[in-house]
């Protein structure tokens, strides 16, 4: 079975079609292709803007069917196995999802098809010598990571990259 994305003319994800691997198959080469596949949807459809997606290809990699990481990565097609919504980037010739709303300092990472943000989430919960358990957020309007101690939610730090610690605030 392959899986063709149905996109706008903008490029963004309206459904996702499952077609046989018989109506994908070149008749000259006998080798499934793009090409066969889209003219086969564009004449069931009627509709003419397709592009084939890879159904275990999450952030280009592609993944066995019982999610682990497969061994031959020849497979990872098109960066992301795409959601309604999500768009098809043909700079990068692979599928995102749409910049999430309000977050203009995220860049996208056009190795994975991923948004970022320009600051790696901190994975450290110690603040001083104390371990904190924290709820994270992103402060779009100062472009730096918070928190919020989950014990105590009076306590709110923020994140300060030059010294890879927590200040409180």
């Amino acid at each position: 079975m392959a899986h063709f994305a149905k996109l706008t003319e903008d490029n963004v994800v309206l459904a996702i079609e499952v077609v046989a691997d018989a109506d994908t198959t070149n008749p000259n080469t006998n080798l499934e292709d793009e090409s066969t596949g889209i003219a086969y949807l564009q004449g069931i459809h009627g509709w003419a803007h397709w592009k084939k997606c890879s159904r275990n290809t999450y952030g280009g990699k592609y993944y066995n069917t019982d999610n682990t990481l497969a061994t031959d990565q020849s497979k990872a097609f098109r960066l992301n196995y795409p959601g309604i919504g999500w768009v098809y980037n043909s700079t990068i010739d692979g599928f995102t999802p749409q910049k999430p709303q309000g977050l203009n300092s995220w860049v996208l990472n056009e190795t994975t098809g991923e948004w970022k943000p320009p600051i790696e989430r901190p994975t450290l919960e110690i603040y001083g010598e104390t371990e904190i358990d924290l709820y994270l957020s992103w402060d779009e309007a100062n472009v730096r990571w918070t928190a919020t101690d989950k014990q105590t939610p009076q306590n709110s730090y923020r994140w300060d990259v030059d010294s890879s610690s927590w200040i409180i605030i």
